[in-house]
């Protein structure tokens, strides 16, 4: 079993509240749950109204699935109109 994680940290440009982010980041999290199977968390950036940093996790038999699907869900966050993505990092266990 191997288990990767891709840690993001996102811009919210269009986000003018906090009530706002949490909005968009619900929807963007929501689809990478279901179109990847993948586990997401927020690290950091609860309080800030432009600004997140996930934590996207996936479990495979093998690494080049866990990068597949990490890469993916990577491509995914770039494509979002509404977020910007400004850091990733991918460790693979």
């Amino acid at each position: 079993m191997v288990v990767g994680v891709l840690e993001v940290e996102i811009h919210f440009p269009v986000s003018q509240s906090l009530k706002a982010k949490r909005t968009l980041l619900k929807s963007v999290t929501d689809r990478l749950r279901r179109q990847f199977n993948v586990a997401v968390g927020e690290l950091e950036g609860m309080d800030v109204w432009q600004r997140s940093v996930l934590a996207i996790a996936a479990v495979a038999r093998d690494h080049r699935r866990v990068n597949q699907i990490l890469s993916l869900a990577g491509d995914f966050l770039h494509r979002e109109r509404q977020v910007q993505v400004t850091r990733e990092k991918l460790e693979v266990f």
